[in-house]
């Protein structure tokens, strides 16, 4: 679920449980549920502001993709087949793919960004570079002695797909998904707990190209 509905949704349960004692535990007294998210939307408001390159705007906006999977979320069912094929393909249309048309960088460059958490916070100069934070969910090197189980092992992620060259035709299908898939998750599967990565603006294009080398360059630690 997206960090600013949950943090909504933390703040309704708060407003709630206030107002269940006030009321005496009685439920007609409560209010409804819209205007319960109203109440959890007017305290977040006003609880947060603009610091550093931080802004509120930018950190807490939610979009009709964030929207249905949250309330199918909160619901307890999957987002409905129909509804998940349209917010796919919206999210498809906003994928850049390299200008220049090469998807692969520098596998070290891009080892150093899949390790990185750091960026984005209220602390970073706006020319910061932002980390990929890839280890938090995933395991990419079979030396790692702590990772994410969030997401698949990254492990073989080249070898296993079967890229021995990535500039081969036999190829372009895997590494194209692959890019698309780090760009924005969600044009693949609408309510991918995965970051959109370039979409959200969290990795630069040289910077996804980066990590594409460390997925898929054969001589990468990742295909060892």
């Amino acid at each position: 679920m997206n960090p600013s509905t949950l943090l909504t949704a933390g703040l309704s349960a708060l407003a709630v449980a206030a107002l269940t004692g006030c009321a005496g535990n009685s439920s007609a007294n409560l209010p409804s549920n819209a205007e319960l998210d109203a109440m959890a939307v007017k305290m977040e408001q006003s609880s947060f502001h603009d610091k550093g390159i931080v802004k509120v705007k930018e950190a807490l906006v939610l979009d009709d993709t964030l929207r249905a999977c949250d309330a199918a979320a909160v619901a307890g069912h999957p987002l409905d087949a129909a509804t998940a094929k349209k917010l796919e393909a919206e999210n498809l249309k906003t994928i850049q793919w390299p200008a220049d048309g090469k998807y692969l960088g520098d596998w070290k460059s891009g080892e150093k960004i899949a390790q990185s958490g750091r960026g984005r916070t209220w602390t970073d100069k706006a020319d910061a570079a932002n980390g990929g934070n890839c280890y938090n969910c995933h395991q990419i090197d079979k030396k790692e002695i702590s990772y994410g189980t969030i997401g698949p092992s990254l492990y073989n992620y080249g070898k296993l797909r079967g890229v021995t060259n990535p500039s081969s035709p036999q190829a372009q299908e895997v590494v194209k998904y692959t890019w698309g898939k780090i760009w924005n998750a969600k044009a693949y599967n609408a309510c991918s707990n995965m970051p959109r990565a370039g979409y959200k603006g969290i990795l630069t294009q040289k910077q996804v190209a980066d990590i594409m080398a460390l997925l898929l360059d054969p001589k990468s630690p990742v295909n060892q």
